[in-house]
């Protein structure tokens, strides 16, 4: 299915990320790795999936520019690296505010600027971004985590209108709950209300996320582009 591509996954070290990187293997695909830190999650995953990986923080361009010059051609990106933190609007800051949309809207362009130029010689290349449902649809605590997954979806629209011409497909992913640490981490009693009103009467694993994501990085999504996939079991039709 991905034979012969080379796929970049960022924050794959767990969750999403990793449920990605695993299956992308299965599917033939040359796997590279990413995490903020040398993990040990990353360094496990690395050696059983017998692929390279790369670590740096995704909102310095600088970093994230020296790794990439490390790697030969990537194919298809998955900028999945984020942050979910459970602040309301009066207790966020300015620098938490910052820090979210360093991480989950400035990480995402700073992988892309440094993966397009070489898609761009070779016409070929696909992005796909993660956002998530609550950039339709916020909950109380979560209004910058909201803000910057709404900026990813006008992103990705935009960026695949301009790299169209050149062979670029780019396109998004919304989850809705999915059943991982970072979720954990984050549960409340009004998260866990939301949960409850979810027509399937569950979160999504991180492998059916996975599935879906690997669908627009093959061919079989070569007429996709621009556009956003909710992956919510339903939670959006309530």
């Amino acid at each position: 299915m991905l034979e012969n591509k080379t796929i970049l996954v960022t924050g794959s070290s767990r969750g999403i990320g990793a449920a990605t990187a695993r299956l992308a293997h299965e599917y033939g695909a040359n796997v590279v790795l990413h995490g903020k830190t040398e993990s040990v999650e990353l360094r496990i995953l690395a050696q059983k999936l017998n692929c390279p990986y790369i670590y740096c923080d995704v909102a310095d361009e600088n970093s994230v520019k020296r790794e990439i010059s490390r790697l030969g051609s990537i194919d298809i990106l998955v900028n999945n690296a984020g942050i979910n933190p459970s602040k309301t609007f009066m207790e966020l800051t300015s620098d938490d505010w910052h820090g979210i949309f360093e991480t989950n809207v400035f990480g995402a362009v700073n992988f892309s600027k440094a993966v397009i130029p070489e898609m761009i010689e070779k016409k070929y290349g696909k992005i796909i971004n993660i956002a998530s449902v609550k950039g339709y649809d916020s909950v109380a605590g979560k209004p910058a985590y909201a803000a910057s997954k709404a900026a990813v979806m006008r992103l990705t629209s935009s960026m695949a209108e301009e790299l169209a011409p050149y062979g670029i497909l780019v396109n998004a992913i919304a989850p809705g709950f999915v059943n991982t640490e970072m979720t954990k981490a984050t549960m409340s009693p009004i998260i866990l209300k939301q949960i409850g009103k979810i027509p399937l009467k569950r979160m999504a694993r991180a492998e059916e996320i996975a599935g879906t994501i690997l669908f627009l990085a093959s061919d079989k999504a070569d007429y996709i582009t621009g556009q956003t996939i909710v992956v919510d079991g339903g939670y959006s039709l309530v």
